[in-house]
């Protein structure tokens, strides 16, 4: 049980949607996990990390003998944290640090006093029967949820991606990618796009800062791979929805690593 909602207990992430010149969309995200649940002083790592790398797996969901989505989980996970539904939209989700938190979420649902779903649930739900970027975009800005989070939506067309980033009870925001504007990828990990990151967790630079080196020139998935490894860091997913491709990377990042 605790192991199919842990992301409403603690996890840290980054996700990147970008897209390249052509008007195609690939979206990459880090799944990280285990921050303070116990240090391995043997390898310098956190525990919970190196036990859950083993467990990742790339699962096709098929239905009539057809591909519905494609997802990076943990064996035994049934929620979807990461997942693409070929030629139409990626969707990963993040979570999202807040006081009004999943903890209190979660013990409103024990005790009977809430309806709204579990984050992972609503994500598959959304993977198995949304059948548009806009079909998904207003599930997951409207559905009530159990805890706050980032929803990271790429759908199949120009400009066509988003960060939605809701509270328990409703959506607090939609940052819509703008190449009109020059801003041809979104970043998003664990903080309000619109406020600063904690200065001793700062994804977001060093992400920004791979991005823009790179310049809008996102047409290989390995251009993204790279981006802000740790010693939290299971897997890095990368996804292209036009082209229907979909891979998955084990992470280590070797001593010495930041922590977090």
């Amino acid at each position: 049980l605790l192991y199919n909602i842990f992301y409403e207990i603690f996890t840290v992430c980054t996700s990147v949607v970008a897209e390249d010149p052509s008007g195609k969309l690939y979206h990459a995200r880090n799944l990280d996990f285990g921050l303070l649940l116990g240090w391995d002083v043997k390898n310098n790592t956190w525990a919970v990390a190196e036990l859950l790398r083993p467990l990742v797996v790339n699962v096709n969901f098929v239905r009539n003998n057809k591909t519905v989505f494609m997802s990076t989980s943990f064996a035994g996970y049934v929620g979807m944290l990461t997942g693409m539904k070929p030629g139409i939209f990626t969707l990963t989700m993040n979570e999202r640090y807040s006081l009004d938190g999943g903890y209190i979420g979660v013990l409103e649902w024990i005790l009977g006093k809430r309806d709204g779903m579990w984050m992972s649930f609503l994500t598959r739900n959304v993977l198995e029967n949304a059948t548009s970027y806009e079909e998904s975009k207003n599930l997951l800005s409207k559905t009530k949820i159990l805890a706050p989070a980032y929803f990271i939506l790429g759908g199949n067309k120009s400009g066509d991606a988003c960060v939605i980033t809701r509270s328990r009870n409703s959506c607090l925001n939609i940052w819509d990618l703008d190449t009109n504007q020059g801003q041809w990828y979104l970043v998003e990990t664990n903080y309000d796009h619109w406020k600063a990151p904690l200065p001793i967790d700062d994804r977001r630079t060093p992400a920004m800062k791979c991005m823009n080196a790179s310049g809008q020139k996102v047409n290989c998935f390995m251009t993204l791979l790279p981006f802000v490894s740790l010693q939290l860091t299971t897997y890095t997913a990368l996804m292209s929805v036009s082209d229907g491709k979909f891979e998955s990377y084990l992470r280590t990042c070797p001593d010495p690593c930041m922590p977090w």
